[in-house]
């Protein structure tokens, strides 16, 4: 257990508060049926813009992108210009996807693992 910045005990990991920076572009996923391919780049903006291609963007775009932003926000990036090509991927794998394209950009191997998918 850790003492988060709010001087909580907690079981799991974040960067509670931090930000990270861009440094390179990065991208995690595949094209194929089932999958996302997510990239990553430095953004002039403030924000998390997210450019969504996907079969089923009307349905689940607006569910994708939330996936996307809470990933940006567990990771702690404040701006970036998010690509994402959805096959058809669950939460789950956006969020992996996601997580994992974040902490490349940012050349962070500081993982911080969640339990119970609390966040």
């Amino acid at each position: 257990m850790i003492i988060n910045s709010a001087g909580k005990l907690t079981e799991f990991f974040y960067f509670w508060g931090s930000v990270l920076e861009i440094k390179k572009v990065s991208s995690a996923g595949t094209l194929e049926s089932s999958d996302i391919l997510i990239k990553v780049e430095k953004s002039d903006k403030e924000g998390i813009f997210i450019n969504l291609e996907s079969p089923v963007k009307q349905q689940f775009g607006d569910q994708i992108k939330k996936v996307i932003k809470n990933s940006a926000e567990i990771v702690g990036v404040k701006n970036a210009l998010v690509t994402a090509i959805d096959k058809g991927a669950l939460d789950c794998v956006i969020k992996a996807r996601s997580l994992t394209a974040f902490h490349r950009a940012c050349e962070s191997n500081e993982y911080k693992w969640e339990k119970n998918n609390e966040r």
